[in-house]
């Protein structure tokens, strides 16, 4: 386990009209986004969701005066602290902004973002590490999940351990090769929704407004996840992203399905959450076990989501689900399901209790994470200012 930091934490700072934010960007998987230490953050949650809106530029759609991508997959944030139990190394809550949006929602996961939390951590001395090899237990207070995460730690000439970026890892939706991140997560199942099948069934038919009766397994594995067969909505799930966003009748289908099956996993009226995600399944083409288009809920994802990968490879090892019906064979207690998607494949290794095969007991996989710019985000004053504490810094 490494050391944990007793060094104090940056400060917050005045630049002007503006407040300076200390802040590292980073890519997490295919995903990337600011990470703040959150214990430099407003305690309360409203004025705290109004530095990050600001900081991102919602709800501006091209987000042109902040620092989001116009796109889900990169208008993500990382809020990291120590952890509050000696079990637990670091704490994280993953921020989901929507670039046209005004809400900042901490309610579900993301295990992309998550790969960047320990190399977030050793860059600002929340970890030291201490072998050439960094474990780390975190916990994500979004729902409570606990992932086992180790990154390469080399030593450099002085001495001083520092984390490895490159390396010979390679995974789909990302340019070139980095240094492996790998994820282990243990009790994913009902992560939102409860239970790893919230109506209790591996199946279920749902009627649908302007569809009719829609086959659907709904399952949560780390991520609340509708699964359904492309075909039965009109798509042949080979689509590339593109045409599944310039297809509105599509996006119609599948927000309709959405929203009866938000209620049938016992999550309410989700119109305005970002989950359940929608995953339209068909059978492989590359090699793989299922092929995937995955709604993060109405952008079509250029790749999967790491806990949608998770929970739609959890599917299918489930007899009688609609993952399953589809998939290739996979064999075993212990196999890897290799999840295709827009930008290639994704290989989930399943552990699956031999008493229970249903009970799917730890997922692994691996990630890559990268430090994209160091510095501080700057918000106007009129969002935040917490004088008289911070530090005038000249410009």
């Amino acid at each position: 386990m490494p050391a944990v930091a007793a060094t104090g934490t940056p400060a917050v700072t005045r630049r002007g009209s503006q407040t300076a934010v200390p802040c590292l960007f980073m890519r997490g998987g295919t995903s990337r986004g600011p990470f703040f230490d959150a214990r430099l953050l407003p305690d309360d949650p409203g004025l705290r969701d109004a530095v990050l809106l600001a900081a991102m530029g919602s709800p501006d759609a091209r987000q042109i005066d902040g620092v989001g991508g116009a796109h889900p997959l990169t208008s993500k944030i990382g809020l990291v602290r120590p952890g509050a139990t000696a079990d637990v190394d670091l704490e994280w809550t993953f921020a989901q902004v929507q670039p046209g949006g005004t809400e900042v929602d901490t309610s579900s996961n993301c295990g992309n973002m998550l790969a960047a939390v320990v190399p977030f951590a050793v860059e600002t001395g929340l970890l030291v590490p201490t072998g050439d090899r960094t474990t780390a237990r975190v916990l994500t207070r979004n729902t409570g999940m606990v992932a086992e995460i180790t990154v390469s730690t080399p030593a450099g000439r002085t001495g001083v351990r520092h984390v490895a970026y490159e390396g010979p890892a390679r995974i789909d939706g990302v340019p070139g090769t980095a240094a492996p991140v790998e994820i282990g997560f243990v009790d994913t199942a009902g992560s939102v929704a409860g239970s790893l099948l919230p109506t209790g069934r591996v199946r279920d038919t749902v009627e649908v407004p302007g569809t009719g009766p829609v086959d659907v397994t709904l399952i949560d594995n780390g991520q609340p996840l509708v699964i359904v067969a492309a075909e039965r909505l009109g798509a042949t799930g080979y689509e590339t992203p593109a045409e599944i966003d310039a297809d509105e009748e599509l996006l119609g289908r599948v927000e309709a399905l959405r929203l009866v099956c938000g209620h049938a996993m016992g999550l309410g009226d989700v119109s305005e959450r970002n989950y359940p995600k929608m995953t339209l399944v068909a059978p492989p083409r590359h090699g793989g076990t299922l092929s995937t288009r995955s709604l993060i809920p109405r952008v079509c994802h250029q790749s999967i989501g790491v806990l949608a990968a998770v929970t739609a490879a959890t599917a299918c090892v489930l007899d009688g689900s609609v993952a399953r019906e589809l998939a290739a064979a996979v064999p075993g207690t212990e196999p890897t399901v290799r999840v295709e998607h827009p930008s290639g494949a994704f290989d989930v290794t399943l552990a699956r209790d031999p008493e229970d095969p249903r009970q799917v007991t730890r997922s692994a996989l691996l990630r890559t994470a990268r430090l994209l710019m160091a510095g501080d985000v700057l918000v106007p004053r009129s969002v935040w200012d917490p004088a008289p504490t911070v530090q005038e810094k000249s410009s």
